[in-house]
C-alpha cells in the first residue's frame, strides 16, 4: 500500500500503529515535508502564497529558495509588509494530516517518539499503540515576543505540581511541564518582533536552533525536536527596543527583507483586497480609480515626508484604515441627507485623517506641526501630483500658446468671488456649488469628456483642490470643508474674514 496515495478520508480511519505501518508510513522532517510539498506546488504551476500582492519577484522567491534548502526563516522588515501572513500560510506546505501517537503532548510521531510517555505507550502496546490524526490547521504556534516571556513559557520548567500528584522526585523527566517549543514537534513555530526578547531567552534558543534539542534545569535530556522555525523581525529594533544576539543570527539560516509596494497599483490590490467594506455601503457609496489612487498616494507621500519617522516606516494597514473611513464618510453624508446613494468627494478623503494619524510616527518636526496637519499636507501632496497625471502641468500651461486652461477658473476668483465645499452638503447643493464657478466644467469637459454625471463632479472638485495645491486658487481649510478664494486677494488681505464659519450661512442662502 502506499501511504502518500491514500486520501485524507481513508487516513483517519487508520487507528493503531500497526495499521499505520501495514500502509507504507514513513517519518519524515516537517523541512522535508515542505520542502516536497512545495516541488509539487512549483511542478504543476500554482500559487504558493496566494494574495500576497507585490512580492513575485522579490520576497517570495527567496521564501521558496528558503524553503528547498531546509531553513529557519527570519524575515525582516517594517510594519505592515505581510510578515507574518507569510508565515501563516506556510501551513499550506503541510500535509493534511499527520499521525501521532495519541494523548502524547509532543506530537510525538508513531515511529520516532519523543517523550517518555509516547516511547513506554509504544513498549507496552506495540503495534495496538492507538494513533491519533493531527490536521495541518493544528500545526501552526504563534508567539508575541514581549519583555516577559520566560524560558519556561517557550522551553518549559519543572512542575512541582505534577511531580507531587505523580509522587516522582524533581529528577524525573515527567515532572516536567513542556513549554510552547516542545510542544510544537513537528510544527511552524513563528516568534514575531523577535528583537523585544530579551537578550537572555534569546540565548536559550541556541540549542534548538542548532542542535535541535532542548535543556531544562540540568536534565540530562535530549530531545530531538522536529521544528520549522519562521522569525518577524522590524530592522527599528535593532537600535532602538532591543536587538537579535548576533549567535542567533547566526543560527538562522534565511534572512530575507520585505519591502512596501513598489507601485500604486500593488498598493490598490492589497487595499481592496483587504479593506472591509460594508453591504450597504456597496449599495449606497460609489467610487471610482481616482480617489483609490489618491489613498495609495497618501502612503507613499508619508513614506517619503521630511515629517513621518523613515525608520517605522508607514503599514499598509494605513491605506486600509483610510480607504474604508473614506467609505464611510461618504455613507455618513448620505445619511444625514436621507439619500440612497452618493459619490465619494475630495472632502471624503480629508475624512481619513484619523486613519493616518494613527498610523504614522513623526519626527520631532511632525509633533512641532501636530499629527493633523501633517495628515492635511500629506493629502494635499497627494492631490499635487495626482493631478498632473489628469490636467496640464499649471506651470508649463501659462505659458502655452493655445491659452491657459485655467484661466476662466482663476479670472471668476480674481473677481472677488469665493467658495465653500462644506463636507455634509447634499447632492444637490454639491453640484449646483461647482457649477457656479465659471470655466470648471468646460476644463474637465476638455481633458475628460467621456465621464458619468458623478464622476464628472468628483473631477471638477478634484481639479479645484489640484489648481489651490498647485497656488493657482487661494484655499483654507475650516472645521466643516474647504473654503476657496483668489490667492493673490487673500494674500494681500490676511485679516479678511476668508474661509471663516461666519460666510458659511450666506454662502447656503444662495442655494
Amino acid at each position: 500500500m502506499n501511504y502518500r496515495s491514500l486520501k485524507a478520508s481513508n487516513l483517519v480511519k487508520i487507528t493503531t500503529l500497526g495499521e499505520l505501518k501495514a500502509a507504507g508510513y514513513q517519518s519524515r522532517s516537517i523541512k522535508q515535508e515542505l520542502r516536497d510539498n512545495l516541488i509539487e506546488r512549483i511542478r504543476a504551476k500554482e500559487v504558493v502564497f496566494p494574495g500576497i500582492w507585490g512580492y513575485e519577484d522579490t520576497v517570495i522567491p527567496d521564501v521558496e529558495r528558503a524553503i528547498l534548502s531546509m531553513h529557519h526563516i527570519n524575515l525582516l522588515g517594517l510594519r505592515g509588509q505581510a510578515k507574518t501572513r507569510i508565515a501563516r500560510q506556510m501551513i499550506r506546505l503541510l500535509d493534511e494530516y499527520i499521525p501521532v501517537v495519541a494523548g502524547a503532548e509532543l506530537n510525538d510521531d508513531p515511529l520516532q517518539p519523543l517523550s517518555r510517555f509516547a516511547i513506554d505507550l509504544i513498549a507496552e502496546k506495540g503495534d495496538q499503540t492507538p494513533i491519533a490524526w493531527m490536521h495541518r490547521d493544528e500545526r501552526y504556534t504563534e508567539k508575541l515576543a514581549t519583555p516577559d516571556v520566560s524560558v519556561a513559557d517557550l522551553v518549559g520548567d519543572v512542575d512541582p505540581i505534577k511531580a507531587a500528584t505523580l509522587k516522582l522526585p524533581y529528577s524525573d523527566e515527567r515532572t516536567i511541564h513542556y513549554g510552547l517549543i516542545p510542544r510544537s514537534n513537528r510544527c511552524i513555530f513563528v516568534i514575531n518582533e523577535l528583537p523585544d526578547l530579551q537578550a537572555r531567552i534569546q540565548v536559550s534558543l541556541f540549542n534548538i536552533l542548532q542542535e535541535g534539542d532542548i535543556q531544562i534545569r540540568g536534565f540530562k535530556l535530549r530531545l530531538p525536536l522536529d521544528i520549522q522555525f519562521v522569525f518577524t523581525a522590524n530592522p527599528e529594533d535593532y537600535t532602538n527596543r532591543g536587538s537579535i544576539v548576533t549567535p542567533l543570527k547566526d543560527r538562522i539560516d534565511s534572512q530575507i527583507v520585505t519591502h512596501y509596494p513598489k507601485s500604486i497599483e500593488i498598493g490598490k490590490k492589497i487595499t481592496m483586497q483587504e479593506a472591509i467594506v460594508k453591504n450597504e455601503q456597496k449599495s449606497m457609496v460609489k467610487t471610482n480609480e481616482l480617489v483609490t489612487d489618491l489613498i495609495e498616494q497618501i502612503a507613499l507621500e508619508a513614506r517619503e515626508s521630511e515629517y513621518v519617522d523613515a525608520k517605522s516606516g508607514v503599514s499598509a494597514r494605513m491605506t486600509i484604515s483610510a480607504y474604508e473611513n473614506l467609505l464611510s464618510s461618504a455613507e455618513r453624508r448620505a445619511l444625514l441627507n436621507n439619500e440612497k446613494e452618493t459619490q465619494v468627494r475630495i472632502a471624503d478623503l480629508y475624512g481619513v485623517v484619523p486613519a493616518i494619524c494613527g498610523k504614522v510616527e513623526l519626527v520631532y518636526e511632525g509633533e512641532v506641526e501636530g499629527p493633523v496637519i501633517v495628515a492635511q499636507n500629506l493629502i494635499g501632496k497627494a492631490i499635487r501630483n495626482q493631478f498632473l497625471q489628469y490636467f496640464p502641468n499649471p506651470e508649463k500651461a501659462k505659458k502655452d500658446k493655445r491659452g491657459n486652461p485655467y484661466r476662466k477658473v482663476t479670472d471668476w476668483f480674481g473677481d472677488s468671488n469665493t467658495m465653500d465645499i462644506l463636507n455634509d452638503l447634499s447632492n444637490r447643493d454639491y453640484e449646483a456649488r461647482l457649477k457656479t464657478i465659471d470655466g470648471l466644467d468646460d476644463l474637465v469637459d476638455t481633458f475628460h469628456p467621456r465621464l458619468s454625471k458623478g464622476e464628472k463632479l468628483f473631477m471638477m472638485e478634484f481639479a479645484l483642490h489640484g489648481l489651490a495645491e498647485h497656488s493657482l486658487v487661494g484655499k483654507k481649510a475650516m472645521d466643516t470643508g474647504q473654503s476657496f478664494k483668489d490667492l493673490l486677494g487673500s494674500m494681500f488681505n490676511p485679516g479678511s474674514d476668508f474661509g471663516k464659519e461666519d460666510d458659511e450661512e450666506d454662502e447656503d442662502d444662495q442655494y
